[in-house]
């Protein structure tokens, strides 16, 4: 399955009410970092059905950026049971993303 978009009308229902663990993409389409990251992410989500992919549009969901302190993109988050359990700032190679889901 591919990366779902998420906004805050469906936020709740993909993310935090999961029962999977969840990959948080937070991301802008102008950003080069968040570019180099987007095909791992997509990697991710065809590879591993035990966990769900969202990505989330910075500049469309300001709220949901301002709610999470985002302050730099790409940032990654691994969210179980509806809470925040890893976090990481910038572009990181495929190994460094599967490492946070482990």
């Amino acid at each position: 399955m591919s990366a779902i978009n998420v906004n805050k009308n469906n936020f709740h229902e993909e993310v935090l009410a999961s029962e999977k663990p969840v990959l948080l993409d937070f991301w802008a389409p102008w950003c080069g970092p968040c570019r180099a990251v987007v095909p791992i992410v997509e990697e991710i989500a065809l590879e591993r059905s035990d966990v769900k992919v969202v990505k989330i549009n910075v500049d469309e969901e300001q709220e949901l950026a301002r709610e999470y302190r985002i302050m730099s993109i790409p940032t990654l988050m691994v969210v179980r049971d509806g809470k925040i359990v890893k976090k990481s700032s910038g572009a990181k190679p495929k190994a460094q993303i599967l490492d946070m889901l482990a």
